[in-house]
């Protein structure tokens, strides 16, 4: 079976590698570079951050993440000699209010990954020395691990590239769907080359609402705005992750530690806001007030594709033969990216599922109001 991805950012590319490790050949498409986007862009969390504020359809994907993450990381690495570098840092949540609920969803929802300890003024400082002495208590969730998702895409797109199942076009913006008798037949790039496949799968990211009109569905996903910045810190300097009114601070293996996020709906702008970097900064250091005293080595933002409820759209899209979806991740395209490809693996496949499939179908788009 040959199947077009339209899209390179964590879902098409893990989609493809799911496909192509059963026998599939792929050809991948992108409009630019293979792993930019929103999926280069993020933090790299490996759990919603408050998985109680989403969804349960959100993480029953996510709770696979590290443990998916870590078996590509054995299987890649010596092929692409890239490592994940999953970091097994923990989170500590400081928002007060999140507490109790927090403190009870692990047993509640049946997900061991999500185990937290209560955490007083002492023991949060043996913990993470470096959150503001103001904060007197904490959750402590200690198997929450990140990943570092530019190497991520890096390994995944050079393990795809050597395979012998598995084609690349880059910089080729597909435009066109051609469509008769509710079946693909091919897709058009933008200078007009037609490309034959059996299947295709729509993994477009923010941009996924391009197909509204040609697919006459109404497709309810918008790019989101996040950014972000970067501090150079000692290797090892900050302990753990940390939390507090959404803000995050992400601490990487070699000392680099990621803060965000902010989230501004302005459309496909990704210019750097001197306001938000501010708002940013101020909730990092309000947490961690050291962190002031090193250097800001890169700042960027990106496009999240923001879906009702963050749920994404995985399966068949409706009324067409050999349409599928596999986009509108939200915040959680990292985190969910692993189980979303395997599950969309599963259905082109028909092969017994990771998760029930029915809270993700793309049968839930509804006809475009053409009048």
């Amino acid at each position: 079976m040959h199947i077009a991805i339209i899209g390179a950012g964590i879902s098409g590319l893990m989609t493809a590698l799911e496909l192509v490790e059963q026998g599939c050949s792929v050809t991948i498409f992108d409009q630019q570079h293979a792993g930019r986007e929103a999926s280069w862009a993020g933090g790299g969390i490996l759990s919603p951050m408050y998985p109680w504020r989403y969804e349960q359809a959100v993480n029953n994907l996510a709770k696979h993440a590290k443990a998916l993450y870590q078996e590509w990381n054995e299987k890649l690495k010596p092929v692409s000699g890239i490592d994940f570098q999953i970091h097994e840092t923990g989170m500590l949540i400081l928002d007060e209010d999140d507490f109790e609920i927090g403190l009870n969803y692990a047993q509640q929802h049946n997900e061991p990954m999500q185990q937290a300890k209560y955490l007083q003024h002492e023991q949060l400082e043996q913990v993470n020395p470096h959150i503001h002495k103001k904060y007197q208590h904490a959750m402590y969730f200690p198997q929450i691990a990140n990943v570092r998702n530019p190497r991520v895409l890096q390994s995944i797109t050079a393990y795809l590239k050597q395979h012998p199942k598995v084609q690349f076009k880059e910089h080729c913006p597909i435009q066109t769907l051609n469509i008769q008798n509710n079946k693909i037949y091919s897709i058009v790039d933008s200078s007009g080359q037609n490309y034959v496949a059996d299947e295709y799968v729509l993994a477009t990211g923010a941009w996924s609402k391009h197909w509204e009109t040609q697919l006459g569905l109404s497709i309810p996903v918008e790019p989101i705005q996040g950014q972000m910045l970067l501090f150079k810190t000692p290797e090892n300097w900050l302990p753990t992750m940390c939390m507090n009114k959404v803000m995050y601070l992400i601490p990487r293996m070699d000392g680099h530690v990621v803060c965000g996020s902010s989230m501004r709906n302005i459309g496909f702008d990704t210019t750097i806001n001197e306001a938000v970097k501010e708002n940013i900064l101020d909730a990092c250091f309000d947490m961690v007030p050291e962190l002031a005293q090193f250097p800001i080595v890169n700042e960027w933002a990106g496009l999240r594709p923001s879906s009702p409820n963050g749920i994404p759209y995985i399966g068949a899209m409706p009324n067409i033969k050999n349409l599928w979806a596999n986009f509108g991740h939200f915040r959680n395209g990292l985190c969910m990216g692993a189980a979303s490809a395997r599950l969309l693996r599963q259905l082109i496949l028909k092969q017994p599922k990771i998760e029930n499939a029915v809270a993700y179908n793309p049968k839930h788009l509804v006809k475009m109001d053409l009048v």
